[in-house]
């Protein structure tokens, strides 16, 4: 993929070095009075950098409370004006956009359910085209991260340069703790894959709830993340819209006070040698752990040209439970965490059935 060229926030919002870009706001604009009220009481701890609150809701259902729409952006520009705090929504269109373009508006999001959609993208970096107004781009709502590349270079290629990713989670059909899961090494790829682009977490849609906040806020933090987006509403039970995941200002402020920010390195001669040889035995059982990689795959290679030649199945079910019972025991023994065993070898035994796929196909097209 071509380089990316990112302006980072701390240029276009004057922030101090390392400092996190914290944008706070309701979910929904409901009234002029709740925007107002939410902004000026946020306004008072500096940590806030942006106000943020949804003009246009994408619902999953037809009867909910889909936002006021363009009225409430006349609300977020006279936040802007008592305040000082730039304002920041969520776009799903040109029309969206070009309305809040119109408006002022400092900041603009493209949420998960747009960045799903590769011509809503399009659609959207045509219509900001020619402009340097800063974008938001949450991941996709399903787990693709060539998606979400894709959206940050289909807006880079329209000379936008004010870019920041945000992890909000993606949508799972197993209900568990979490809402939206993180699933952490996704983000974690999309650091590695687009380096210096800046990434923020959205601990509410991560999380669905209140009680999880701070821990997906500190685990951010703790990834280096660079800030947090964070639903803020001054009586969460009467919000029109995910009530259950909105925090109260004084809430926010607990939540601020309790984060620990992490330095990316320390650059003492102790810390940094000692460091370096912990890395270099991490290397050395790296190797040996490809090395015996490669000769389990090849006994494996065996293990499928003797399957094909006695006209045996690929898939062994029996086998397979047997072989994954015991290694999550042996596992357990030595204090490896079991999802770590479980996700290892399906992962091995995955790699195992393509291999063996492919022996099986090889001596069909060799007939």
């Amino acid at each position: 993929m071509q380089p990316i060229s990112v302006i980072p926030p701390a240029q276009w919002l004057g922030l101090k070095e390392n400092e996190p870009l914290i944008i706070a706001g309701p979910c929904s604009a409901e009234t002029e009075a709740q925007v107002l009220a939410t902004a000026h009481m946020l306004a008072k701890d500096k940590r806030v950098k942006a106000f943020r609150a949804g003009v246009w809701k994408p619902r999953t259902r037809p009867n909910s409370f889909e936002g006021v729409g363009l009225e409430s952006l006349s609300w977020l520009q006279k936040v802007k004006q008592e305040t000082g705090l730039p304002v920041a929504t969520e776009i799903a269109n040109a029309q969206h956009a070009e309305a809040c373009l119109k408006a002022g508006i400092d900041i603009l999001w493209i949420g998960a359910r747009s960045t799903v959609n590769p011509f809503l993208v399009q659609e959207i970096a045509d219509a900001l085209q020619g402009t340097d107004v800063p974008v938001l781009i949450k991941n996709p709502i399903n787990p693709d991260i060539e998606l979400w590349i894709g959206a940050v270079e289909r807006l880079q290629n329209a000379g936008l340069h004010k870019l920041v990713a945000v992890h909000r989670g993606f949508s799972s059909p197993i209900k568990g703790r979490y809402r939206n899961p993180p699933e952490w090494h996704i983000a974690i790829e999309m650091m590695r894959r687009i380096p210096g682009l800046p990434m923020i977490c959205d601990p509410s849609h991560i999380c669905g709830n209140t009680h999880l906040l701070l821990h997906v806020a500190q685990t951010a933090f703790d990834m280096k993340m660079d800030g947090l987006i964070i639903e803020t509403h001054p009586n969460p039970k009467e919000a029109w819209s995910d009530a259950k995941q909105q925090v109260t200002p004084a809430e926010l402020w607990d939540i601020f006070d309790s984060l620990v920010l992490r330095n990316s390195t320390i650059n003492t001669e102790e810390f940094l040698n000692h460091l370096t040889a912990l890395r270099r035995q991490i290397d050395l059982i790296d190797d040996r752990i490809i090395e015996t990689f490669a000769e389990r795959m090849d006994l494996v290679r065996q293990v499928g040209e003797y399957k094909r030649d006695h006209n045996v199945s690929i898939l062994q079910i029996a086998r397979w439970a047997e072989i994954l019972e015991q290694r999550q025991r042996q596992g357990k023994r030595i204090g490896l965490p079991e999802h770590l065993v479980e996700d290892l070898f399906n992962l091995i035994h995955n790699s195992s059935i393509s291999l063996q796929e492919s022996i099986f196909r090889a001596a069909e097209v060799g007939k």
